[in-house]
């Protein structure tokens, strides 16, 4: 019996483990300007990733942060607020998609959007809803484009 009870604790352990080191990390820059030659993005500014994975937004440029939209979070997920110039790396665990903003630059339109696990999210028609200041509004209708095509 003791030795059933520690093989089933090292599997279980074993398991934790793969599920932690299969996690991938994903790196979002914080620009002025991107590639492309517009102002006030995130680098991408749209993510798909899987349950468990983190993402690192970089203060590649300064007067930026990256912070949740509360009003377009999951049900259950935490959220999270940035300072100015600092990087900050979240862990994303509830399905759906995640509404980030630089709070200096939101009105600018510096959003971007994370979707999490497969099929369609479950607050999908809920954040989709959400009216934003000035060029965030355009920004998202974008974004979410992105997130149907994905999802079709």
């Amino acid at each position: 019996m003791k030795l059933q009870m520690i093989l089933a604790a090292s599997l279980f352990a074993t398991t934790m483990m793969t599920g932690a080191a299969l996690a991938e990390d994903h790196q979002v820059h914080m620009l002025t300007r991107g590639e492309d030659g517009q102002m006030m993005v995130f680098e991408p500014a749209y993510l798909e990733i899987a349950p468990g994975d983190t993402v690192t937004f970089l203060p590649t440029e300064p007067s930026h942060n990256a912070e949740s939209i509360l009003t377009m979070l999951p049900e259950g997920a935490e959220p999270f607020k940035g300072r100015i110039n600092q990087e900050i790396t979240v862990t994303f665990d509830e399905e759906g998609v995640y509404g980030i903003k630089c709070l200096p630059h939101y009105g600018l339109g510096m959003v971007g959007l994370i979707k999490v696990g497969d099929g369609e999210a479950p607050n999908l028609g809920e954040a989709a809803a959400v009216r934003h200041p000035g060029r965030a509004n355009q920004r998202f209708h974008d974004l979410f484009e992105l997130v149907e095509a994905g999802t079709e």
